[in-house]
């Protein structure tokens, strides 16, 4: 299938993410949960700055063309500083069960902003897929004993971050075509500095130098790969497939859990695990196709010159592919599979 590798690049998002979770419990005794936050953001932000100078060898222009600005900024602004500290809020107030439980609200909402109010496509296949991954994580999150009462305020905050989060997958969209390192190393360090410097003003400790060390190791790992990941996935899949592929996000630590913590599995694990995988099976047995338009554009993004990238080189052009600048499209009028990706967002 075309489209199998942006499905991986998604999977291998909520991967990496899910994994990190395991290991920063283990860091929330040793931190406040609000530095906690920063530092994880941090750690990724530093990484993949440092990550993109290497691979540049040199310091380079964003590739964001002006009308692009506004969609990164308003995205960190969502997901990198107001969901954090929302979520920090909701946990001072909820159980941590009911807290995991209403995460799953991320993927819905994603989904629901996508559809309705970015007008991406979506067939039954899709909606029932994306049941059955949210159903898988409603599941695996359900509490197994008696709940702790929750004061109302927490619950609200959480669900305010979780539309914090899925404002930011939408609008993250509209600059996934640029350069991921780029865009998820400032998203990092701009939520980072932002929450340590909260943390601070409220009275937090930074920690010794190996809790530091630690901290930001993970959050390079599982906040700023998997970010770069899922940029890279947006670009093929569209936010509301790939936010769908991401919500298997918490069986994935679940599964790290069990080996890293030797937690036992239960009948929920296995079938949270069966939901989540009937979820994947119907999106990746999805085939869209129709006679379509592409309307005028101009953009960057790395690509080849394929049916949808037909353009001249000047004599600058060392003939290699893929390659990245800013180009033009003409009006095509074509039918062949495609995803809600980068030059497939028509209506329906």
């Amino acid at each position: 299938m075309t489209f199998v590798p942006a499905v991986w690049l998604a999977l291998l998002a909520a991967a990496w993410f899910g994994a990190s979770t395991p290991f920063a419990k283990l860091l929330v005794g040793e931190l406040s949960p609000v530095l906690l936050g920063g530092l994880l953001y941090l750690g990724s932000g530093v990484g993949l700055a440092i990550a993109r100078l290497l691979r540049d060898r040199a310091w380079r222009a964003s590739g964001l063309v002006p009308r692009e600005w506004p969609w990164l900024l308003g995205a960190i602004l969502f997901g990198g500083v107001l969901g954090p500290v929302a979520l920090m809020y909701g946990l001072t107030y909820t159980s941590g069960a009911t807290a995991s439980l209403l995460l799953n609200l991320e993927g819905v909402l994603t989904a629901l902003l996508a559809w309705v109010a970015f007008r991406e496509n979506a067939d039954r296949r899709i909606v029932l897929g994306m049941v059955a991954i949210v159903a898988g994580g409603v599941v695996l999150s359900w509490p197994s004993g008696e709940a702790n009462a929750s004061h109302w305020p927490g619950p609200l905050a959480i669900a305010v971050a979780c539309l914090c989060w899925a404002i930011d997958n939408n609008l993250t969209r509209h600059v996934s075509g640029t350069d991921a390192l780029f865009i998820a190393g400032t998203k990092g360090l701009i939520a980072g500095v932002v929450n340590s410097a909260l943390a601070l003003t409220l009275g937090a400790q930074l920690p010794d130098a190996g809790i530091l060390l630690a901290t930001m190791s993970v959050g390079l790992l599982g906040y700023g790969i998997s970010l770069v990941l899922f940029v890279l996935a947006l670009r093929g899949l569209g936010t509301a497939r790939t936010g769908a592929y991401f919500s298997i996000a918490p069986f994935m630590g679940a599964v790290v859990a069990l080996v890293l913590l030797d937690e036992p599995t239960t009948p929920a694990f296995w079938l949270a695990g069966g939901l989540m995988a009937l979820g994947v099976w119907l999106h990746l047995m999805e085939r869209h196709e129709h006679e379509h338009a592409h309307e005028p554009l101009d953009h960057r993004h790395p690509h080849r010159h394929d049916e949808h990238h037909q353009h001249e080189h000047g004599p600058e052009w060392d003939g290699k592919e893929p390659h990245g600048h800013l180009h033009q499209h003409n009006v095509v009028t074509h039918h062949h599979p495609h995803f809600p990706d980068t030059h497939h967002r028509h209506s329906h």
